[in-house]
């Protein structure tokens, strides 16, 4: 199978490297310098969208926002002006549920395919392959994903024939992460001004309560101040929501938490964490606790 990759960021560059040696490969990226060590992987390294998609099934972008998404699909030169008609677009990027029916809506005008499989899991999960995929589109054109999602996942959760369903669902579920991280720094800068070590109040509520890898990687990640490099920067989670919440308006289904979350992940940009790791968020926490 040729698989063309366009998106080597935090996430992207470890995913396109599992698919190195699997299948034929070609990369694209806006800055070339992060494309070029593909070309030791055996894998095409493209000079523009146009040349990494010749001769390619699949088409997978794994890019930052929606303005991103739509530039490398509408844009001149972009997937719907070159993709094959028999080809898939693949958009594992975290994008808002309305982009998401448009690339489909545009797709299937052009006699092309989309499906919508946006993944959980950082960086290490994906170098190592055990990311989870949310999958949705015509049931043929998801079965044609089936050999990358083996390639790159753990699991893939199928959500049915809208493509926009498995964005939507990515975005509850990062919404629930930034909660997850918010509830763990208020613990931990509650217990420390009790007299308890973060890392103390972390193997009680993982232990007793939470029992979560999503617990143990955040929290282990506040309680050691890892924050850079960022496997989730941040100003992305603050995208995530924004687009949550948006979505929640237009679907009249309150997220009153997600709400205050906004706010938090906006104060901790405004003082310049926006590149830090979302464990950052914990900052402000401390910083409000005084400590």
């Amino acid at each position: 199978m040729r698989i063309a990759f366009l998106g080597l960021g935090r996430m992207g560059d470890p995913m396109a490297r599992r698919l190195a040696g699997a299948f034929e490969l070609a990369v694209y990226n806006r800055d070339v310098v992060k494309a070029q060590p593909f070309g030791l992987l055996g894998a095409k390294v493209a000079g523009s969208v146009r040349e990494a998609l010749e001769g390619a099934e699949l088409a997978v972008t794994m890019l930052a926002d929606d303005a991103a998404e739509e530039a490398i699909t509408f844009g001149s030169g972009g997937l719907l002006e070159v993709m094959a008609p028999e080809a898939v677009h693949v958009s594992m990027s975290t994008i808002g549920i309305a982009t998401s029916a448009r690339l489909a809506e545009a797709h299937a005008a052009a006699g092309q395919g989309f499906v919508a499989a946006p993944v959980f899991g950082r960086p290490p999960a994906a170098a190592s392959g055990q990311l989870w995929i949310l999958a949705a589109g015509p049931e043929a054109q998801v079965a044609r994903c089936q050999a990358l999602f083996e390639a790159l996942s753990q699991g893939v959760f199928p959500l049915g024939e809208r493509a926009a369903t498995a964005h939507a669902m990515k975005l509850a579920g990062n919404s629930l992460l930034v909660t997850v991280v918010e509830a763990l720094s208020e613990a931990f800068a509650y217990g420390e001004k009790a007299g308890v070590a973060p890392e103390t109040t972390l193997k009680i509520l993982n232990t007793a309560l939470l029992k979560s890898p999503l617990a143990e990687a955040y929290g282990g990640a506040v309680v050691r101040g890892d924050f850079e490099p960022a496997g989730f920067a941040l100003r992305l989670g603050l995208k995530d929501v924004s687009l949550a919440l948006r979505a929640a308006e237009a679907l009249q289904a309150p997220m009153p938490v997600a709400s205050v979350l906004h706010d938090r992940l906006l104060a901790a940009v405004a003082k310049g964490y926006g590149d830090q790791d979302l464990a950052a968020l914990s900052r402000i926490s401390r910083e409000d606790a005084g400590l």
